[in-house]
């Protein structure tokens, strides 16, 4: 919030946002820092090894400029075919372009049919050893800048591929960028457009097997979906710290604004969704390379809840900051309006909230029933949910991503298990009250997901209505209380302090149900720990995380 605090100061991102700009040296900054070398596998010579390592980094960068994370977002869209599908030439010249600094757009939305992507109508026609591509993308970001185009074109009569195109290599007679697209935010990201015409590429560009185009879009999203929870944990972060900040200073009837009732409220629910998204998304960062088979599920419910969650904290602290919150000056030079208003894309990108509400809807009447179980549910549970735990390295296989679930959700199925679980942990181990709090909330908990599966049964062959929407939306806040839970139980021993106590988890599993029952009330005594955190970070200058309630001392916890 420093007036010099360089490129990513709040006073710089305003200034230059006012000319459609991005602040000068900015990406200069980020390209030094070594940021691009997050979108390229370490076995091509990146820093890429988990997607949660790529999340944090985003989440951090995204604390200051959404815009500028989502011009790696959108290359990292379009290079991730490539990494799963490509062969060693395409992978080899991308990642060198990358590394050095060139951006890459992925062509697939059309003016005519947005995310209908089977009518699509740019064209790729095999004549001798070339493809002749024409078509307009638009809009697509990074398009005017990007040198690698990775193109979503039509190969034969209903089939779709996609190619990878470098502009370096095309006559330029034969493609041409199309206008900057005025954005409510973002502004100074490059969203365009790309127009070919005729375009030779040689046929070998194809990336991966001709005509798996729409499959393989598919599956990249699943990838991207979950790294944009990133941009809504990092504005989050900004929003609260901003409102902690002006609450904590702003003097009103005798003392800080903090002390009015409404005002702590609002602040301590928007810390707890940012602890309760932190508990959702990484998870699923981490399930990549634990579990890929996974994916497509989880994918979507982080993708539609997170960014919703993000949504609901940014107006809530715009209902602190009110007026204040309305300038483009002023608190922390005025920021807010631009987050608010760059954050709003996180609910668009890679498929809108209705998109994936449907992608849960098509999978839940298959999940109802659980299959047999595999004896491994266990181990890939602690190898997900246990932050202390490291997932393995990424290598790019296109094959192990799916299209479903297949019928398994090791987190929704086994309910019964975590339940029992948490209750036999908490009465030996938690925090005096806890138990008994935790033993009403799974109650009343275990009653939401009953009524759930008698609704998906009741509709069996109903996933596109009204009614199939909300159950995928209350699927979603079920999936979050048993993040919520399973954070919880993998961690305790080994962070300790605050965090085991589990105080925070019973907050968090009554936040979580304002969503179904909003006169539920957290409980107030479980409130110091959790407020004693949220004012040391914003004290230190550190990230708001449930790492803060954690005494991480060699001391303070035994082995695993």
């Amino acid at each position: 919030m420093e007036d010099d605090a360089g490129p990513f100061s709040y006073r710089a991102i305003v200034e230059a946002e006012e000319h459609d700009a991005l602040p000068p040296g900015a990406v200069d900054a980020v390209r030094a820092w070594g940021f691009p070398e997050y979108l390229v596998p370490s076995g091509l010579g990146g820093r890429l090894t988990t997607l949660e390592e790529l999340f944090l980094v985003t989440r951090a960068l995204s604390r200051r400029s959404v815009t500028v994370a989502v011009m790696y977002g959108s290359g990292l869209l379009a290079v991730n075919p490539v990494w799963l599908w490509g062969d060693a030439r395409q992978r080899r010249t991308v990642a060198e372009g990358v590394l050095g600094g060139d951006l890459a757009c992925f062509g697939v939305s059309e003016a005519d049919h947005g995310s209908d992507v089977t009518a699509s109508e740019s064209e790729a026609e095999l004549q001798g050893d070339e493809l002749v591509l024409t078509g307009t993308k638009w809009p697509v970001g990074n398009a005017t800048r990007g040198r690698f185009v990775t193109t979503y074109a039509r190969t034969g009569p209903r089939d779709f591929s996609l190619i990878l195109v470098d502009k370096e290599e095309l006559d330029p007679d034969t493609w041409s960028t199309l206008p900057p697209v005025r954005t409510v935010g973002l502004r100074g990201h490059d969203l365009s457009g790309v127009a070919f015409s005729g375009a030779r590429v040689p046929a070998d560009r194809v990336i991966g097997r001709r005509g798996s185009g729409l499959v393989q879009t598919l599956k990249t999203l699943q990838i991207t979906r979950t790294a944009i929870a990133a941009l809504s944990v990092g504005t989050m972060d900004a929003v609260v710290r901003i409102g902690m900040d002006y609450a904590r200073h702003r003097t009103l009837y005798g003392s800080d604004i903090y002390q009015i009732p409404v005002i702590r409220d609002h602040l301590l629910k928007a810390h707890l969704d940012l602890l309760i998204a932190e508990c959702v998304a990484i998870p699923v960062a981490r399930c990549l390379t634990v579990a890929p088979e996974r994916l497509s599920l989880w994918s979507s419910i982080v993708k539609y809840f997170v960014p919703v969650l993000g949504e609901e904290v940014v107006g809530s602290i715009g209902t602190v900051l009110a007026a204040r919150g309305y300038l483009r000056e002023g608190v922390a030079h005025g920021v807010f309006q631009k987050l608010q208003r760059d954050h709003a894309i996180a609910s668009i990108f890679e498929g809108t909230t209705h998109v994936n509400l449907a992608n849960v809807a098509g999978q839940l009447p298959y999940l109802v029933d659980p299959p047999e179980e595999t004896g491994r549910e266990d181990d890939l549970l602690a190898d997900l949910f246990r932050w202390t735990r490291t997932p393995p390295a990424w290598v790019p296989d296109g094959r192990v991503l799916q299209l479903t679930n297949e019928g398994r959700d090791e987190v929704g199925q086994r309910f019964e298990v975590i339940c029992e679980e948490l209750l036999t942990t908490a009465d030996a181990h938690a925090a005096p009250g806890v138990a008994a709090e935790l033993k009403d909330l799974m109650s009343g908990v275990g009653g939401m997901r009953a009524t759930l599966e008698q609704g998906v049964r009741a509709g069996a062959g109903d996933t596109t209505s009204v009614a199939a929407l909300a159950r995928a939306k209350r699927y979603c806040e079920l999936h979050a209380m048993l993040s919520c839970v399973l954070t919880w139980l993998h961690n305790r021993q080994r962070f300790g302090g605050p965090f085991a106590d589990g105080q925070w988890l019973v907050l968090c599993l009554q936040r979580l149900l304002q969503r179904v029952q909003p006169d539920t009330l957290l409980s107030e005594d479980f409130l110091p720990p959790l407020e004693d955190a949220m004012f040391r970070d914003a004290d230190e200058g550190r990230w708001f995380s449930l790492l803060s309630l954690a005494d991480l001392s060699p001391t303070a916890a035994g082995d695993e």
